[in-house]
């Protein structure tokens, strides 16, 4: 059974930073492009920051520059999150998308003011 599984959420103030880890059980792991994506309640969700298997990255607009995906053989995706602002605040999910698309469950960050 394929789980992704996040972790490193939680609360910081504005200007201080996170890292983000998500643990994928994909055996086939390295042909998956993984993604970060966030949701605030009331709104739709958005694509943060993706990695393809070849390590070509994308980020949205609003966190380019303060936010680094990456992905290693150990099967983790990570996010170094940096510079963080309020309005960063939201449910964080960690995907794969392939042959199949897969979603973890979740984690929360907290950005205060």
């Amino acid at each position: 059974q394929v789980q992704l599984v996040e972790s490193g959420g939680g609360l910081v103030q504005a200007g201080g930073s996170l890292r983000l880890s998500c643990a994928a059980s994909i055996v086939t792991f390295s042909i998956y492009k993984m993604a970060w994506y966030r949701q605030v309640p009331g709104k739709q969700r958005e694509l943060v920051a993706e990695i393809t298997r070849t390590g070509i990255t994308n980020y949205a607009d609003s966190v380019e520059g303060r936010f680094t995906i990456s992905r290693d053989n150990a099967k983790t995706l990570s996010l170094q999150m940096n510079s963080l602002k309020p309005e960063d605040t939201a449910v964080y999910y960690c995907s794969a998308h392939g042959p199949r698309d897969y979603w973890g469950q979740g984690t929360q960050v907290t950005v205060s003011s």
